[in-house]
């Protein structure tokens, strides 16, 4: 056997060619059956997600250099939450606005604006890619997330970050969550600056997610609080995430 046989990529590229054989006949039809959906889709969510841990817990996502960003970053989604709330925080600049971080936590708080710029930050120009096939690089500078974590100090119970978001979809506000092992990536950050200006509306101010090896519907917009929890089974429909409970998208969309 070959020494790539034995690596990471040959790993992942064995079990995707055997999966594609076993799958392509009937494919269509499989993928509309229920059962289909929620135990063999399901199954190879877990496996992926299983061995991205197993294989390598923090590989860094590509960097770009600025003359590749994109002159175009369009946006997508909901581009402007229709809540009072909100649009009182954006009638203000969000001067008053906070981050209420919360949940499994020894030490509940509330970060301004203002405090979230004032600490630590990191910048980075990288890809998003969106589930539905567009991708485009962009500049994010913002607060490590894992920084705001050790300021409030996980409980040991805490399992997963999940992002409660001030846009909705038919009513119901837009939420998202991610386990510990990217919460603490070095780069999953929460972005008030993109190419170096303040993060647009349309793009999620006053802050947005930036957890970059995963799809672009985990990267939450408008996000409002951060909370710690032990399990994703109360949250929404259980799934982790909108789309996931919504759409049956995976929750772990690595990429």
């Amino acid at each position: 056997m070959t020494e790539e046989f034995f690596s990471r990529r040959g790993i992942l590229k064995s079990l995707g060619v055997g999966a594609a054989a076993l799958l392509l006949p009937g494919c269509d039809r499989l993928g509309q059956s229920p059962t289909f959906q929620e135990i063999v889709l399901s199954t190879g969510e877990r496996l992926s997600y299983r061995m991205q841990r197993l294989l390598g817990i923090n590989p860094l996502a590509r960097e770009y250099e600025p003359s590749e960003m994109s002159p175009v970053f369009r946006t997508n989604g909901n581009t402007m939450p229709r809540s009072p709330e909100y649009l009182r925080h954006l009638a203000s600049s969000f001067a008053e606005w906070r981050l209420e971080v919360d949940g499994r936590v020894k030490q509940p708080k509330g970060f301004s604006l203002a405090e979230l710029k004032a600490m630590p930050a990191r910048s980075q120009i990288t890809r998003h890619d969106c589930v539905e096939g567009w991708s485009a690089i962009g500049k994010w500078t913002g607060v490590p997330l894992g920084a705001l974590l050790d300021a409030v100090e996980l409980e040991p119970s805490a399992r997963y970050i999940v992002f409660h978001c001030a846009d909705d979809f038919r009513g119901t506000n837009y939420y998202e969550s991610i386990d510990l092992v990217d919460a603490f990536h070095p780069q999953t950050i929460l972005a008030y600056d993109m190419n170096d200006g303040e993060l647009p509306v349309g793009h999620g101010a006053p802050l947005r997610l930036r957890v970059e090896r995963q799809l672009g519907y985990k990267q939450a917009k408008f996000v409002m609080r951060v909370e710690a929890v032990e399990s994703l089974e109360a949250i929404g429909r259980g799934k982790g995430g909108y789309w996931e409970d919504n759409t049956g998208y995976e929750w772990y969309a690595g990429i």
